[in-house]
């Protein structure tokens, strides 16, 4: 794994430390770029153009678009994982309905803040590009497990309702992806818990996302911070998250 991928990989050499701030660069000017043109027009030669060297340098650390597609992906995903870890670190670890609520706000920010990031992340797959899950899957995993995290310690506190009407009856197919997610996550909560906190994670990202990509309307909800701290307290009751 290259070293731009890890914010605790050490270079020790000199041609080492070398190497690693050369890819630092490339994934700062790809992100400008991305920003910029957009996924599908991202070139390596652009890269190296602005780099400052020739593109037949630039493939010596990264081998192809779809490389640098990869790196900005992990890139992106550890910068919102970052900043959601420091807001729900921030509060303490018994205020369950405070740092679901730090959590969604914190995506919501960075979202705003980056873009063009947030729809390489989430928005529409880039065409011809396959993500390589063996290298995404844990960053790009990283704030639904922290999500999860917060509801099943607040069920294990007592702090998270069982069942919250209206009560609905989970088919036995999906009865079993759940369980098999929260044997996979070591998770306490039961199933029908676990099916709305999928609901209210699609719910938030989903909210996020009408906003970033501008699909309330530009005259529509003037007041996008208290629409947002709206949501926030429906999406807690749905889930039982006691305040």
């Amino acid at each position: 794994m290259p070293p731009a991928e890890t914010s605790k990989s050490k270079a020790t050499t000199p041609r080492e430390r070398a190497r690693a701030q050369t890819l630092v660069d490339i994934v700062r000017i790809g992100r400008e770029h991305l920003a910029l043109h957009g996924a599908a027009a991202l070139s390596l030669r652009a890269v190296a153009r602005d780099l400052g060297v020739v593109s037949s340098a630039v493939y010596r650390y990264v081998q192809n678009r779809d490389e640098l597609l990869t790196l900005l992906l992990i890139d992106g995903y550890n910068e919102l994982g970052d900043a959601v870890d420091a807001a729900v670190d921030a509060l303490p670890e018994k205020d369950f309905a405070g740092r679901f609520t730090a959590l969604a706000k914190a995506v919501r920010a960075w979202a705003i803040r980056e873009p063009a990031s947030y729809a390489l992340l989430f928005g529409s797959p880039v065409p011809g590009y396959q993500a390589p899950g063996e290298r995404t899957t844990v960053p790009g995993t990283r704030v639904i497990v922290r999500l999860v995290g917060i509801f099943d310690a607040a069920y294990r506190a007592g702090a998270l309702k069982s069942e919250v009407a209206p009560a609905v009856v989970i088919p036995a197919k999906l009865a079993a992806d759940l369980q098999a997610i929260r044997a996979e996550l070591n998770l306490a909560a039961p199933d029908p818990s676990v099916a709305r906190g999928v609901l209210v994670w699609t719910s938030v990202f989903g909210a996020v996302s009408f906003e970033v990509f501008g699909q309330y309307g530009p005259e529509t909800f003037a007041a996008r911070d208290e629409l947002f701290e709206h949501q926030l307290g429906i999406l807690q009751g749905v889930v039982g998250l006691q305040g």
